[in-house]
């Protein structure tokens, strides 16, 4: 079975959020981008802090790239906090952006 996220890294050094998707743990993804591995023109290779602050297990890349685009939207480090500290709003988005199965 393969793995899908939305994940939020955060620099200290630079105090800004990156947020992506995956179809790899993001663990690995992490270390991908401390590594230089997207290259040194990618926005995460400022940095070298990079932490993984937040993900959240999506059952399909869509759904994974749709929630990326949601947080992205909201423009708010509130709202990233926000999604940290209250499970349910994770909960909430992930219903809103499940897939419709035929």
């Amino acid at each position: 079975m393969d793995n899908f996220y939305s994940y939020i890294l955060y620099s200290k050094k630079l105090d800004k959020f990156y947020i992506g998707s995956t179809s790899v743990e993001t663990n690995i993804r992490l270390l991908r981008h401390l590594k230089k591995y997207y290259g040194n023109a990618k926005f995460t290779a400022k940095s070298d802090d990079w932490i993984l602050f937040f993900d959240i297990k999506c059952n399909s890349f869509q759904q994974a790239q749709k929630i990326e685009k949601h947080i992205k939207l909201m423009k708010s480090k509130k709202y990233i906090h926000n999604l940290k500290k209250y499970p349910e709003i994770s909960a909430k988005i992930l219903e809103k952006y499940k897939e419709i199965e035929s």
